[in-house]
C-alpha cells in the first residue's frame, strides 16, 4: 500500500458520511456509504477478505470522502454520487433499466402515452410499472380502440383520419364539453386501476345488439375487443382483493454475489418479477439492499405498500419513503415476500454457472491481456473502417472499459473518399486523438488497429505526432480472416491460445468494431442513394423528399410503388416523374 494512502487512512474522521474509492487514473470505482468513515475505510485494508473485495481493494489507489451530519444524509448523498458517476463495482439498479409507465394527461384532452420515466405531475397520472413495453403498448392500444381519445402528440390544425374514423372527436378544430373530457377520463382511470366490469358489459351489450341486428361483423370486432380486454388484465397466480399496489423486495447471498429480487403487484395481481445478480463487494450486505431499494425509488413512484424482510433495519430510509413500510412476520404479505426469496435463491443457483463464469473470464481475459502489454490496461480503444470500392468510406471506434463495451464512447467518421485503406486509418486516427487531447478526454491504455505491421506503424506515428504515451497493436488474422493473434509495437506476434478468455474477448471486440462500422456505412450509402435519384426531380426538394421517404420507409418499397401509389403523396406530375426516375 502506498504511503501516502496510508498515512489518509489514519486521518480519516470517526463521522458519518461517504467515500469514493478510486483508481489510477483517478477514475471513482466504488462509492459507499459509513456510519463512521474511519472504521469502515480502514476495513477494505484490513484482514482477509473474498476475491471479489480483494479484487476491488486491489484497483484502489486513492479516495476522496464527504463528512455528513447523519447517517441518513450519507445515504441519499451515496444515491446521488452513484447515479453522477456510475461506478464500476456499485450494484447499478438493474442495469440502469427503467420500466415503462402509462400516463394519462387529462387536459386539454384525454390521452395516454408510453414513458419510460416516472415524474411528479399534478395534471398526469402513471399505471405501472409495466413488465414490458408491449404490455403497457397493448393495453394503450385497447383503450384507444375503445375510447375516442387524442392520438397526436401535436395538435393539428384540421382533424386527421382518427377523426372520419370515430376515433377521436377532433379537440384540435371543436370544443369539448368537460363533461365528455371527465367521462373519457374517468373510464380511462377505472380500468387502469383494474375496473373493468363496466367496460366489459358495455361491449357485451353492444355485442348482443349487433347479433340481434344480424350484424356478424361488427358483433365479431366487439368480441375481438373483450378477447383483449380479457388478455390485457389476465389474472395472475397472486390474487389479492384488496387491489392495493405492492412492491416486496428480497435478496439471498452466496459465494460471493447479492441476487436481488423484486415483486410487483398491481390492483391486487402479480405482475412482474426482477433479478438483478451481482458480485458482492461490500462488507455491508444491507448496505447494498437498502441503495439498491433507493435507487429504485428514485426513478419510480412508490406504491400503496413497499413489503421489506423483517429483520431490515428501515430506520434510514423510513423517512425518505414516501408510502406505507410493512415488515411481516405471517399472513399474506409473508407469503409474498417468501415467494420473493425463493425466487432469488432459484435464479442465484440456476444463473449463478453461466454468470460467474462469464464475470471471472472477463477477469481472466483483462488480467491476461495486461499481463501481455506488461502494464495494467484497463481501457481499450479498437479502429476499423469500411467502403465499397473506395465509395462511401467510414471509420469507427469502439471503445472497451475493464472488457465490457462503453457504447456512449463509440465513435464513427465520414472519411476522405479519394483516400486508401492506410491513409483513412492515418486520418482517423489523428482526428480521435487530436480531439482527446483538445478536450481532455480520458486516455486509453490500449490503442488496437484491424490489421498487421503497415496499420501499427500509421498508428505510432500518430502517437508520436501527438505525444501520446500509449501501447498499440495490430489484429493478426489468418487466411479466413479470423482473430487470430496479436502483434505489439515491435511486429512481434502474441501467441494467444483459441481456448482463453482473452482470444474471445478479442474476438468480440473485432466483431463489434466491425459491424459498427458497417452499420454507419450502411447508412451513408442509403443516404446517399436516395439523394442521387430523388434529388435530380423537380419539384422535389427536402420537405417533400422527407415526406416520401416517411411513407414508403424505403427506397425498395419506393421502386415498387406504382404511379397512383405515389400520387397519394405528391402530385400526380411529380408522381409520374419519380416513376420514370426509378424505372430507368
Amino acid at each position: 500500500m502506498d504511503d501516502n494512502l496510508k498515512i489518509k487512512l489514519k486521518t480519516l474522521p470517526k463521522k458519518p458520511g461517504c467515500y469514493l474509492m478510486k483508481d489510477k487514473n483517478g477514475k471513482i470505482i466504488y462509492v459507499g456509504k459509513a456510519k463512521v468513515l474511519f472504521n469502515r475505510v480502514n476495513s477494505y485494508f484490513i484482514g482477509v477478505h473474498n476475491y471479489k473485495t480483494t479484487k476491488l481493494v486491489s484497483n484502489i489507489k486513492d479516495f476522496d470522502y464527504f463528512v455528513t451530519n447523519t447517517e441518513k444524509e450519507s445515504l441519499i448523498l451515496e444515491i446521488n454520487l452513484i447515479k453522477k458517476y456510475r461506478p464500476r463495482y456499485n450494484i447499478m439498479l438493474m442495469d440502469d433499466k427503467s420500466y415503462p409507465y402509462i400516463k394519462l394527461t387529462k387536459y386539454p384532452y384525454p390521452s395516454l402515452r408510453v414513458v419510460r420515466e416516472f415524474k411528479k405531475d399534478k395534471k398526469s397520472k402513471y399505471f405501472g410499472p409495466y413488465p414490458n413495453v408491449y404490455a403497457a403498448r397493448e393495453t394503450i392500444r385497447l383503450l384507444n380502440e375503445v375510447y375516442p381519445l387524442r392520438k397526436c402528440k401535436v395538435m393539428p390544425k384540421k382533424v386527421c383520419l382518427y377523426y372520419h374514423l370515430g376515433q377521436c372527436l377532433g379537440p384540435c378544430v371543436y370544443n369539448i364539453e368537460d363533461d365528455i373530457i371527465d367521462d373519457l377520463y374517468n373510464s380511462c382511470f377505472k380500468f387502469l386501476k383494474g375496473d373493468t366490469k363496466a367496460l366489459e358489459d358495455d361491449i357485451k351489450s353492444k355485442m348482443n345488439e349487433a347479433i340481434v341486428k344480424l350484424e356478424f361483423e361488427k358483433a365479431n370486432e366487439f368480441k375481438i375487443i373483450l378477447e383483449s380486454i380479457d388478455r390485457t388484465v389476465d389474472k395472475q397466480q397472486v390474487q389479492i382483493d384488496d387491489n392495493k399496489d405492492r412492491d416486496i423486495f428480497n435478496y439471498y447471498v452466496d459465494r460471493g454475489y447479492i441476487s436481488l429480487q423484486a415483486l410487483f403487484v398491481r390492483n391486487g395481481k402479480l405482475l412482474e418479477k426482477e433479478l438483478l445478480l451481482h458480485p458482492l463487494y461490500s462488507n455491508s450486505i444491507e448496505d447494498e439492499f437498502i441503495s439498491f431499494i433507493m435507487q429504485y425509488y428514485n426513478k419510480h413512484q412508490f406504491p400503496d405498500e413497499l413489503i421489506l424482510p423483517l429483520d431490515l433495519n428501515i430506520s434510514l430510509i423510513e423517512s425518505e419513503i414516501e408510502c406505507k413500510i410493512v415488515q411481516p412476520y405471517r399472513g399474506f404479505r409473508n407469503k409474498l415476500l417468501e415467494l420473493t426469496l425463493e425466487n432469488a435463491k432459484n435464479n442465484l443457483n440456476h444463473k449463478f454457472d453461466i454468470v460467474s463464469r462469464k464475470v471471472d473470464d472477463l477477469d481472466l481475459a483483462n488480467e491476461e491481456l495486461s499481463e501481455l502489454m506488461g502494464k495494467e490496461i484497463n481501457r481499450v480503444e479498437i479502429f476499423d473502417n469500411s467502403h465499397i470500392s473506395g465509395k462511401f468510406t467510414v471509420g469507427a471506434c469502439v471503445v472497451y472499459d475493464y472488457g465490457v463495451p462503453n457504447k456512449k464512447e463509440y465513435r464513427h467518421y465520414k472519411l476522405d473518399e479519394s483516400a486508401n485503406d492506410l491513409k483513412s486509418m492515418n486520418e482517423m486516427l489523428y482526428r480521435r486523438y487530436f480531439r482527446i487531447l483538445h478536450d481532455g478526454l480520458q486516455i486509453p491504455d490500449l490503442l488496437i488497429v484491424d490489421g498487421g505491421k503497415i496499420q501499427i506503424d500509421i498508428a505510432k506515428n500518430i502517437m508520436k505526432q501527438l505525444d501520446l504515451d500509449i501501447i498499440v497493436c495490430g489484429l493478426v488474422k489468418d487466411d479466413k480472416h479470423n482473430t487470430s493473434n496479436l502483434m505489439d509495437e515491435n511486429y512481434n506476434v502474441l501467441e494467444v491460445s483459441k481456448d482463453s478468455p482473452l482470444f474471445f474477448l478479442l474476438s468480440r471486440m473485432q466483431d463489434e468494431v466491425h459491424n459498427f462500422a458497417i452499420g454507419y456505412h450502411k447508412l451513408i450509402r442509403s443516404k446517399s442513394q436516395t439523394k442521387s435519384i430523388l434529388d435530380g426531380i423537380n419539384g422535389v426538394g427536402e420537405v417533400r423528399k422527407k415526406k416520401i421517404m416517411n411513407h414508403f420507409k424505403s427506397m425498395k418499397k419506393l421502386k415498387e410503388a406504382t404511379i397512383d401509389e405515389i400520387s397519394e403523396v405528391v402530385p400526380k406530375k411529380i408522381a409520374e416523374d419519380i416513376f420514370k426516375a426509378l424505372n430507368k
